[in-house]
């Protein structure tokens, strides 16, 4: 059954929005959602065929106003332009969607210093990049604004294989808190969303190449059992990013059906005991105790 809108019509109206990593994939997911809901749209990212074709879909779809802007987030002078090429199409932007990321599986040691820094200088330093360049801006113009950051549930556990992304992840998320404290005396909020599984294809294909992805099922790790709807996440973004959550500031939300909590529980894993195992199990204790 697929997921609808949560938001009103014209939830976003009037407000500009910058979305990295926004022509694939989730980024293109929330920014199609935020064009539905009467926002002007910014998707940017290094490749601009990409960009230009998924805009002009967009815009067919929606209706809605997208400016394409190719932008390599780890460079602060491309990010510069990103925000004055927006500013020169729709005058200001209120909201800037960090999603753009980089990561791929790997045992820690195999890992080079160049693939290392590679991953952390998308996540951590393009975030910072962006996060800088608007921040300022605002604060010059004394603008009230919103900053939403995509992290992931392990920036807060950790996770083996993937350690140039969780680096980076937790960095981005100590960055969002940090600057909830210290940026809302200007009216400029910081939130972050963590989500799990929400499988694209692209990104999930060059993370778990040939049938990797089917050995690896995420859905089995998710209480709900299944994977996240990318309609799901928009509705999440969407709201964070609209006026209805004005007073939500420092959070990063979890969206991953309950995935890293069955993890962190010890005994979690014997949901795999059989029903007549437990039979078994509960006779034992009630000896025991007699």
């Amino acid at each position: 059954m697929a997921v609808a809108g949560a938001l009103r019509d014209d939830a976003l109206r009037g407000k500009t929005i910058v979305v990295t990593g926004g022509g694939t994939g989730l980024g293109r997911a929330m920014a199609t959602y935020f064009l539905r809901l009467g926002a002007q749209v910014v998707i940017a990212s290094r490749k601009l065929d990409v960009l230009e074709a998924a805009a002009k879909e967009m815009a067919a779809d929606t209706g809605g106003e997208i400016l394409p802007v190719v932008c390599d987030i780890r460079d602060s002078g491309q990010v510069e332009q990103l925000l004055a090429k927006s500013l020169e199409r729709f005058s200001r932007v209120d909201a800037l969607l960090n999603n753009a990321a980089g990561n791929f599986i790997s045992p820690t040691e195999r890992l080079s210093a160049n693939a290392f820094g590679t991953i952390i200088d998308i996540v951590l330093k393009g975030t910072a990049n962006c996060t800088l360049t608007f921040g300022k801006h605002w604060i010059a113009h004394q603008q009230s604004a919103s900053i939403l950051n995509i992290v992931t549930t392990y920036a807060f556990t950790g996770s083996a294989y993937v350690v140039p992304s969780a680096a980076a992840k937790g960095g981005v998320l100590a960055l969002t808190r940090s600057l909830a404290v210290e940026w809302g005396k200007y009216g400029i909020r910081s939130n972050a969303i963590a989500p799990g599984p929400f499988p694209t294809k692209g990104a999930w294909e060059r993370l778990l190449p040939g049938d990797l992805a089917q050995q690896f099922d995420f859905k089995k790790r998710v209480p709900l059992k299944r994977v996240g709807d990318h309609q799901e996440l928009a509705n999440l973004a969407a709201f964070l990013l609209s006026d209805f959550a004005g007073y939500i500031n420092g959070e990063v939300v979890t969206i991953d059906g309950g995935e890293w909590l069955q993890g962190a529980g010890q005994f979690s894993g014997l949901e795999a005991v059989p029903g007549d195992l437990w039979d078994d199990l509960e006779k034992m204790t009630r000896q025991a105790k007699s």
